[in-house]
């Protein structure tokens, strides 16, 4: 178990090495100290309650993407389409929440708002689901389409009368279809976005997890994942576990509205959560599955926006972007070096035991 645990630390290691390299060869690039930035970035996230606040905020929606990145990875699919996924669904919040009766209650408004956000975002994933399961279409391919087609279709509607008259939002959800701020119970928070959101990704996160090993299903879509064609010689549903999976993510990439809608903004606008669909796929990386991983991940990637902005005096903010990719890509690569090691020290033949002195029989 201690050798598993170490196999599975070694790709999140070498990307936050990589990723601490690259900062301060950067940093240093553009004529500033790296100790000096990271002073800086330390104290304009965990720092001060403020920047703790945003971290936390940023974090949310990263934490229920990489969620449901993680959850496609399990069944050997890679869904890119979270990003479209979580467009829609933030949309369906805003304007499902905008129109139920102002007197409706929080136990009734939130549920109905954040389901019918997970439904658009798993309706969302429907096409590459069933292009999978029922023609064998690459997921890739199929989920990065409906990104694209996301962008043009949340603007047509948006266009089209869901937004107030000469903008580009949705009108106020109603009182009860609220997440309440973190400052309502902590004032320390105050001025920040952070919402009780971020609790309810932890607690979703820790639930999804535990369900990978308690459940059926969840025990199956990991197996499928191992080896989908031994799982069909065991009269396993092989295509329609993928099928679900896919949507049981892009239901999760949904509930990331929780965060922007519904905790922050308190209505819907173009551009809202961007970002937040690619950003999951690091967490889910930089996760390796685990349910302290994928909470690290995304308080690490959330670090990294909010102190793009604290360090956007000195260097660009979007060089957080470009060590966020850095970080993918050394986890990435260290995953396939050792995937690579592993599978060599597993078929090596092993060594034949050496012949007594003497050449006598042992």
């Amino acid at each position: 178990m201690k050798l598993l645990a170490r196999v599975l630390q070694a790709p999140a290691v070498a990307g936050l090495a990589a990723g601490w390299l690259a900062f301060c060869l950067l940093v240093w690039a553009y004529g500033a100290s790296p100790r000096e930035m990271a002073a800086l970035l330390f104290e304009g996230t965990w720092g001060t309650s403020y920047g703790a606040g945003q971290v936390l905020f940023k974090a949310t929606p990263l934490l229920f993407t990489g969620l449901a990145v993680d959850l496609a990875l399990r069944a050997g699919l890679f869904n890119i389409g979270a990003e479209g996924q979580l467009a829609v669904a933030s949309l369906a919040a805003g304007v499902v929440g905008s129109r139920l009766p102002q007197a409706t209650p929080a136990i009734v408004a939130l549920p109905v708002t954040i389901g019918a956000a997970m439904a658009a975002g798993a309706a969302w994933a429907a096409v590459p689901a069933l292009l999978k399961g029922r023609f064998g279409a690459h997921e890739v391919i199929s989920t990065i389409m409906m990104n694209r087609i996301a962008e043009g279709v949340v603007g047509l509607l948006v266009a089209s009368g869901l937004a107030l008259t000469g903008t580009v939002r949705t009108a106020d959800v109603v009182p009860g279809a609220r997440v309440p701020r973190l400052d309502a119970l902590f004032p320390a928070f105050r001025g920040s976005a952070a919402s009780f959101a971020v609790v309810l990704a932890i607690a979703v996160t820790a639930l999804v997890t535990l369900a990978h090993r308690r459940t059926r299903f969840g025990r199956e879509v990991g197996l499928i994942g191992l080896n989908a064609r031994a799982m069909a010689a065991e009269k396993v549903p092989v295509r329609r576990r993928l099928e679900q999976a896919l949507l049981a993510s892009g239901a999760l990439a949904g509930a990331a509205s929780l965060g922007t809608v519904l905790g922050y903004k308190g209505y819907f606008e173009e551009g809202l959560g961007a970002g937040a669909g690619f950003g999951g796929v690091a967490v889910a990386l930089l996760g390796r599955g685990r349910f302290g991983g994928l909470v690290l991940g995304a308080l690490l990637f959330g670090t990294l926006q909010q102190g793009g902005l604290a360090l956007n005096a000195y260097v660009p903010k979007e060089l957080m972007e470009v060590l966020q990719g850095i970080v993918i890509c050394a986890v990435a690569l260290a995953d396939a070096r050792l995937r690579a090691a592993v599978g060599e020290v597993l078929t090596r033949p092993l060594a034949k035991p050496a012949a007594p002195a003497g050449g006598g029989t042992p």
